[in-house]
């Protein structure tokens, strides 16, 4: 008796009825870039269809973005100065915390969080405060501290620490509870490797180190393990979601963190997996449509429950249309 499988594959209808990973437009979080000025929009040379706003224009891509059934943005800032400690990261008129306000003022639904690390905001680059050429893990957690109670102050549903500083969920959360921002949520970047994929993201954010890299804090993209301890780390920390970043090299890691997960997993399909298919597709190489459904549906079937995504507003229309 031969089986046969292909039943199963035989109509389009079929195919729909028995899919076992499904995308929804409600697993994206669409990470967009705001800087000072007005009717900023200005176009990513390394990452087509990806622009830096102001926050005129942010709110005009956050109502876009939520017509499209996107439910959340994280932001990440341009600040129009930088010094060694980054401290415009944590200033009450800062760009980011700008930015909150406005999508929330107009989009009070809208789930807005909010990256914070140093490396945008320090004229170094590197995600915390040096010292003796290296990055000081103890000094950097107060102004991470700083920086993610600014933005709860601003309206930030959730912060999401990405520096990779050892103990940096349970400070954030000791400061938020201590200012009364119970309410605010940690989505941590639990496992985020030194990964050659984040090229064109620096370009986006000016966030390139001036000296050196960041293998010091980041991960070893050969360690798995690893990835384990630091989820659970950060989940026993006070983390309400948890972060694999990147995606797509690291599909693997996003399975064997969901298996110890008892938190939400994020993964996040970071700029070098996006500009490498928009890069083919504009040679032709590629259908990008269906390249791009396809990996995040793989991100969807290693186990992750939400994507950050630049893909998010293409990939809501196709779902939707």
């Amino acid at each position: 008796m031969i089986i046969r499988p292909r039943r199963l594959r035989s109509t389009p209808t079929i195919r729909e009825m028995v899919r076992e990973t499904t995308l929804s437009v409600k697993d994206f979080i669409c990470p967009i870039f705001v800087k000072h000025g007005y009717l900023k929009r200005d176009p990513i040379f390394s990452m087509p269809g990806q622009y830096q706003f102001s926050v005129d224009t942010i709110v005009e891509e956050a109502e876009e973005l939520w017509g499209l059934g996107i439910p959340s943005v994280i932001l990440f800032g341009l600040p129009d100065k930088k010094d060694a400690t980054g401290s415009s990261s944590w200033a009450e008129g800062g760009i980011v915390q700008a930015a909150i306000a406005a999508i929330k003022e107009r989009l009070p639904e809208m789930v807005v969080i909010t990256d914070v690390c140093l490396c945008e905001y320090t004229d170094h680059g590197h995600c915390g405060v040096i010292k003796n050429n290296k990055v000081d893990n103890d000094a950097t957690l107060v102004l991470l501290a700083r920086q993610a109670v600014s933005h709860a102050r601003a309206g930030a549903d959730f912060v999401a620490p990405s520096d990779m500083m050892d103990g940096r969920v349970a400070v954030i959360r000791k400061a938020l509870d201590r200012e009364n921002f119970q309410d605010t949520g940690i989505l941590s970047y639990a496992v985020k490797y030194a990964s050659a994929f984040y090229g064109p993201f620096r370009e986006a954010a000016d966030s390139a180190p001036q000296f050196g890299d960041r293998a010091s804090y980041q991960m070893d993209p050969a360690n798995a393990l690893e990835a384990l301890k630091e989820a659970e780390l950060d989940m026993e920390e006070g983390a309400d979601i948890i972060m694999v970043k990147p995606a797509m090299p690291y599909l693997d890691i996003i399975t064997k963190v969901r298996e110890i997960s008892l938190v939400p997993l994020a993964a996040y399909n970071v700029s070098g997996e996006y500009s490498m298919v928009k890069a083919a597709e504009l040679h032709g190489w590629i259908d990008g449509k269906r390249v791009m459904m396809e990996m995040l549906t793989s991100i969807k079937r290693a186990g992750a429950d939400l994507i950050l995504s630049y893909f998010a507003k293409d990939a809501a229309r196709a779902l939707n249309f």
